[in-house]
């Protein structure tokens, strides 16, 4: 019942971005430089929790737009309703619905749905990722020169040392390609399925990376902080990997 609650929930806030897209909507601006929220991401978000409430009422959920829907509850639902909103509100079709399920602290279940793409990922906990109901892998690449990597930049700008700015500038000079989708949720997903050796980025929350976590590292792949410490969804930085590059790309990152 969880997994298709799961599936029902992320198809439900699929429908709506496919209702709102390239469509004229509302768009506001949160707290920063281009943290956008639109129409479609609370009525995402609203469908989406209409379904999981009808299923689990008891369940505890943190989503982007409302926030904490405290419940006592081992079972938590973490919601980002659009992945990529910016893409999203100029009509990029690089964005997703992303809802992750953590019980005891654990992420159990994830799944990342693409309307626009037609790519539903999804992974269970010791049971596989897949795309489209098909299994997937991480690649089989072991060095960075030879890698293709992802990243984001937050809009405002972090000044701290090795920030992103810099590391891009590392890896480019080098020659290594580095892409820039708009979208943690599908950047960790391309490394699930090979498309992407590795993603790095300084400043994710929860949301952005509950589901594409997991999705990972059922591929095969290796999740942690960028010194290479167990990955956890509530601290800012995470490089993910097919972790035959991981302990190289540790090196990259540092400095």
């Amino acid at each position: 019942m969880l997994k298709n609650t799961l599936i029902e929930a992320i198809h439900a806030g699929g429908i709506e971005l496919q209702r709102y897209y390239n469509t004229v909507f509302h768009i506001a601006n949160k707290e920063g430089v281009n943290n956008l929220v639109t129409e479609a991401d609370h009525a995402s978000e609203k469908a989406i929790i209409e379904v999981i409430k009808s299923k689990f009422p008891d369940h505890f959920i943190l989503s982007e737009e409302c926030g904490e829907i405290v419940m006592d509850s081992n079972m938590k639902w973490i919601i980002d309703p659009i992945d990529g909103t910016v893409n999203f509100a100029h009509g990029i079709p690089i964005c997703c619905v992303s809802i992750g399920i953590e019980k005891d602290g654990e992420m159990i279940m994830g799944a990342v749905y693409s309307p626009f793409l037609k790519e539903l990922f999804f992974a269970e906990k010791g049971a596989g990722s897949s795309l489209n109901g098909a299994p997937i892998n991480v690649s089989k690449e072991t060095t960075v020169m030879k890698s293709c990597l992802v990243t984001g930049f937050p809009y405002s700008y972090l000044d701290e040392p090795n920030g992103p700015l810099q590391l891009f500038e590392k890896f480019i000079r080098k020659g290594i390609p580095v892409r820039r989708l708009g979208s943690a949720a599908i950047d960790l997903c391309w490394v699930a399925c090979g498309r992407f050796e590795g993603f790095y980025e300084h400043q994710l929350q929860a949301w952005d990376s509950a589901a594409g976590y997991l999705i990972v590292e059922e591929a095969g792949g290796k999740v942690t902080n960028f010194i290479g410490e167990k990955y956890s969804l509530y601290q800012p930085k995470i490089l993910a990997t097919n972790g035959l590059i991981h302990e190289e790309m540790i090196e990259w990152l540092k400095g």
